[in-house]
């Protein structure tokens, strides 16, 4: 049987060349295009032999998905294998993914070849999707001010390291702590948001509420949209934006002033 492949694509009137380069080259093709609501999470279940990941539109989301492969210890063994891109973004994402292949489509055999025959034996998980720099600290681009409790619900566990050098008398609990003046409330799926929101809204008649969600670009299932509709539907409104690191974002909401 033909080994199984994932090709990441974000075009698929243009992804069909590519498709039929690598099963003429002998392998099975599962296409994916994250930004259409396709996630990662099968990687867990069913590993391909390789992810091979065009950068040719939309680096940074390529850079996104390998970075959140690597961040995971369950996909972190899968090869990696970015092909195309411009240079400049190529090198950025060689920076953080040193021991990924990198290869051009006209050599995509003999790349692919080498990935799957001579994996890293010890991957290298990048710097953590939690850990991509920033000119501006995370902790103030999400409004964390002095002396504030902030209630974490269902964080991820780097969150905390991530929001190092907050300032004084900040304190950080888990759960839907009732004294809290501010909530961030990451959301993991599609399913977590429906079954959470109404209980959320309660939360944020109390104080302001970060709902974070996954970017498709990195896997995740919950659109933007309706996040954003569903929580105005209860009542609420979004008044900001944040982009947490590569695999996050987050909306601030507020119960709407009648």
């Amino acid at each position: 049987m033909a080994r199984k492949v994932w090709l990441i694509h974000w075009k698929p009137e243009e992804a069909k060349a590519r498709v039929a380069t690598l099963e003429g080259a002998g392998y099975q093709v599962d296409l994916r295009n994250p930004a259409g609501g396709q996630g990662l999470k099968d990687l867990r279940s069913d590993p391909p032999a390789a992810l091979v990941i065009d950068l040719s539109r939309l680096a940074s989301h390529g850079k996104a998905i390998g970075l959140a492969v690597r961040g995971t210890k369950l996909t972190r063994h899968i090869p990696l294998v970015f092909v195309g891109g411009e240079a400049e973004k190529v090198e950025k994402i060689r920076s953080l993914l040193p021991d990924a292949v990198y290869a051009e489509w006209r050599g995509i055999r003999g790349g692919l070849k080498r990935a799957i025959e001579h994996p890293p034996a010890n991957p290298v998980a990048g710097p953590g999707p939690m850990q991509i720099s920033s000119s501006t600290p995370l902790w103030k681009k999400l409004g964390i001010k002095p002396g504030i409790r902030v209630g974490l619900i269902d964080a991820p566990a780097e969150l905390e390291r991530a929001l190092e050098g907050m300032p004084d008398g900040v304190e950080l609990v888990e759960g839907e702590d009732r004294r809290a003046g501010l909530f961030l409330w990451f959301v993991h799926d599609a399913d977590a948001f429906r079954r959470g929101l109404r209980r959320m809204v309660g939360l944020s008649r109390q104080a302001p509420l970060w709902i974070c969600y996954q970017k498709q670009a990195a896997g995740g299932t919950l659109p933007q949209q309706e996040v954003r509709e569903s929580a105005i539907a209860t009542g609420l409104v979004d008044y900001k934006v944040c982009a947490i690191d590569s695999t996050w974002t987050g909306l601030l909401f507020r119960p709407k002033r009648v």
